[in-house]
């Protein structure tokens, strides 16, 4: 088969299904109204939401690095943050900054004590 018999077949299979799309009656969608059940504001029901997991990470600190100087690094290397000792870690939530804390060791594990709360209303100014 040529190219222009190939590019020929082509075009009758894209408009034979144009014409039998055309030809098709589209039925109109219905929905079901929508009722507010919970009027009052406190009834609102955060059952549906409290088992959708989330990724949580805390951030020590960021810093940029060439590839050369990473393929350089060895066990006992020293790579320097953008944040001094002490300073409070960030807390991410699927990537936006909920919260800060100290890393506190419990039971010779490490996590973290939040000391700051990031207010919803700040988190949305960072979102645009």
């Amino acid at each position: 088969m040529s190219d222009e018999e190939n590019t020929e077949a082509v075009d009758d299979a894209w408009a034979d299904a144009l014409q039998e799309q055309a030809s098709d009656t589209a039925s109109k969608a219905s929905f079901n109204e929508v009722v507010d059940e919970g009027s009052s504001g406190s009834d609102v029901n955060l059952e549906v939401v409290l088992d959708i997991p989330v990724n949580i990470s805390m951030e020590i600190g960021r810093t940029k690095i060439s590839i050369r100087n990473l393929l350089q690094l060895n066990q006992g290397s020293v790579v320097e943050l953008d944040r001094l000792a002490g300073e409070p870690m960030d807390v991410l939530v699927n990537g936006t900054l909920i919260a800060r804390g100290e890393v506190v060791v419990i039971n010779e594990k490490f996590g973290i004590r939040l000391t700051d709360i990031i207010s919803p209303a700040e988190r949305v100014k960072k979102l645009r």
